[in-house]
């Protein structure tokens, strides 16, 4: 299995030090930005506006996501162990009993 990335890029930087209101304000919503296979552990991501963005095997591992709408983004393959994910909205595709066992065990979400 690959480790996480981290990404050698100025708004990837950004979400790193959890400037989350810059992130969003730079970012073209229009263009897919691709944070797939990225470590996105241990930080608050609150506010983070996720539309047309891939997470598709992204790490979110103890991740502040409280509130975030993921509904207009990719998730396959993403682990969420322990991170906070109350008043969050995920893809219609991804059931409940996967975010689950990714909470719990660490396992990634697969869509039916």
């Amino acid at each position: 299995m690959p480790r996480p990335k981290v990404l050698d890029d100025g708004m990837f930087e950004l979400l790193r030090m959890g400037e989350i209101k810059k992130f969003n304000e730079k970012r073209d919503v229009s263009v897919e930005y691709d944070l797939s296979g990225t470590d996105l552990s241990r930080i608050d991501l609150r506010g983070l506006v996720t539309d047309n963005i891939n997470f598709e095997n992204a790490y979110f591992r103890m991740t502040d996501l409280r509130g975030i709408d993921f509904r207009g983004s990719k998730m396959e393959g993403a682990s969420f162990a322990g991170a906070n994910i109350s008043g969050c909205y995920f893809p219609k595709e991804l059931r409940s009993d996967e975010i689950l066992f990714s909470l719990e065990h660490g396992t990634r979400v697969r869509y039916s």
